[in-house]
């Protein structure tokens, strides 16, 4: 996948082993503040941060993995939460918001990481809470900005773009000339001269190859 970072060398270890313990850990962020949670209980420390327990409550679809360039989304689900996840689901701005997996690996059965690496880098795009007698479930739709070469662009390579993108950036300035230029290549074309008279004023066109 795109966006996967490379395995180090403790990653390497943990796969080269009999038996591993595996976690999930998702980061969502927010305007306000990030949201962290992963598949165990009690906290677990990622990258100098700390994640939430979310047990059994925490699912991840699957990711899916091809030699083509495309975008797989995934759907993150969280249930039976805090009001804070309910809180930030319900008033802030999720669209397009960064949202990151990590797939680690714990150490002799301890709430500590021995390597993670990013199983899914994308966005949020679309967000839904289904209430249910248990609680609330917020379901979180997710897409790789790979999806991005999906949706076709409204800029061209023309002065008015460029200048929307730059303002002041004149190297599109004579592009329609370029356009309507002929350029005869390869061919031998007629070269006109003309001169003028001073004695009598009158002006001749010479033709010549």
């Amino acid at each position: 996948m795109a966006t996967r970072q490379g395995i180090d060398t403790a990653i390497s270890s943990r796969l080269g082993a009999d038996a591993q313990q595996m976690f999930f850990a998702v980061k969502a962020e927010f305007d306000t503040d990030d949201i962290r949670v992963w598949s165990g209980t009690d906290d677990i420390t990622v990258n100098s941060e700390t994640y939430t327990g979310a047990g059994s409550l925490l699912g991840i679809s699957n990711v899916e993995e091809d030699l083509e360039l495309k975008s797989s989304g995934i759907s993150i689900s969280v249930s039976g939460m805090d009001s804070t996840i309910l809180n930030y689901a319900l008033t802030e701005n999720y669209q397009n918001r960064p949202v990151t997996v990590f797939l680690g690996f714990q150490m002799g059965g301890s709430n500590e990481s021995a390597g993670e690496l990013t199983l899914f880098k994308g966005r949020m795009t679309n967000l839904t809470i289904q209430d249910t007698p248990d609680g609330a479930i917020i379901s979180i739709d997710c897409e790789n900005r790979l999806v991005d070469l999906e949706r076709p662009s409204n800029l061209r390579y023309t002065v008015e773009s460029q200048e929307f993108l730059n303002s002041g950036d004149t190297g599109f300035n004579r592009v329609q000339h370029l356009a309507d230029k002929q350029i005869a290549w390869g061919q031998k074309q007629d070269v006109r001269t003309t001169s003028e008279n001073s004695n009598t004023g009158e002006t001749s066109i010479n033709v010549g190859m």
